[in-house]
C-alpha cells in the first residue's frame, strides 16, 4: 500500500528547521515535503501559488501562520486533503485593530530592524516556562533572521489581510487533529479547543510543557501525535 505524503507548512518566518525532529522521524516511513509559505502578500495567493506544486493528495500539517495557510488549502481544495492537523493556529480574520500592530514592524523592518521586530513579534512568554525556553527563542531568531525583512513584509501583510476560516473548519470531512501547547501565550488552548468544536470528529491534543514552537519544545510528543492521527482511518464515522 502506498502511504499518503505528509506537506509540513512552517509558520511566519520559519522554514524546515521547525519541523525538524517530526521531518527525521516520520520521513523514515513516508514521503514528507516542507512547504514554503514566503512567495505571496495574501493567504489566498500562497495556497493557490502552493496547490499548483503540490502532490495531487496529501496529508496537511500546519504551524502558527502555516496552519492558516492550511485552512485556506483546505477551503480551497478540499478533495485534495487527505488529513490536516493544524498546530499553534488561529481560524479568525485580523479585527481591524489587531491588524494596525503590523504596521509599525513592517515599517521596522523595511529601515534594517528587523532583529527588534523579531523580538517583539516572539516573545518569552509566548514559549513554556523552563531551562530551554531560551534556547528555543534564540534559536527562532536566528531562523527567523535567515528569512529577510522582505519575506517578513509579505506575510505581515497576508496576516493582516487574512480571512475568516471558521467556516472551512466546519466543512471538513478528513481526519483532524487539533494540537496546541499547554503554554502557549500567543494562540492559547481556548481558542484550540473551538477549533476542535467546528470540525467533526476532530481530535484535541494539548502538548504539557510546550508554548506556541510545540515541535521543538517537546518533539516527541509532537511526533507521537502526528503519528496516531497518520494511522486514522481516512472515512470517519460517529
Amino acid at each position: 500500500m502506498t502511504l499518503e505524503p505528509i506537506v509540513f507548512l512552517p509558520g511566519m518566518m520559519c522554514d524546515a528547521r521547525v519541523f525538524e525532529p517530526q521531518i527525521i522521524a516520520l520521513g523514515r516511513e513516508r514521503a514528507v515535503t516542507v512547504a514554503p509559505i514566503t512567495v505571496g502578500d495574501s493567504i489566498e495567493t500562497i495556497a493557490q501559488g502552493l496547490l499548483a506544486q503540490l502532490p495531487e493528495k496529501f496529508a496537511l500539517v500546519g504551524l502558527s501562520m502555516g496552519g492558516i495557510v492550511a485552512m485556506e488549502i483546505l477551503r480551497r481544495a478540499p478533495d485534495r486533503v487527505s488529513r490536516i492537523a493544524l498546530l499553534d493556529t488561529n481560524p479568525l480574520a485580523e479585527t481591524p485593530q489587531s491588524a494596525t500592530i503590523y504596521e509599525p514592524w513592517i515599517i521596522a523592518a523595511r529601515s534594517g530592524r528587523l532583529d527588534d521586530v523579531l523580538r517583539e513579534m516572539m516573545r518569552a512568554e509566548f514559549l513554556a516556562q523552563g531551562p530551554e525556553r531560551m534556547l528555543v527563542l534564540n534559536r527562532f531568531y536566528a531562523m527567523a533572521a535567515d528569512q529577510g525583512a522582505e519575506v517578513f513584509v509579505r506575510q505581515a501583510r497576508a496576516l493582516q489581510r487574512r480571512r475568516d476560516l471558521q467556516s472551512a473548519l466546519r466543512r471538513c470531512k478528513c481526519p483532524a487533529l487539533i494540537m496546541c501547547g499547554a503554554e502557549d501565550g500567543l494562540t492559547p488552548v481556548k481558542r484550540h479547543q473551538f477549533m476542535a468544536e467546528l470540525i467533526p470528529y476532530a481530535e484535541l491534543r494539548i502538548i504539557e510543557g510546550a508554548g506556541h514552537l510545540p515541535t521543538w519544545e517537546q518533539p516527541d510528543q509532537v511526533t507521537d501525535a502526528l503519528r496516531s492521527w497518520m494511522g486514522q482511518p481516512f472515512v470517519l464515522t460517529a
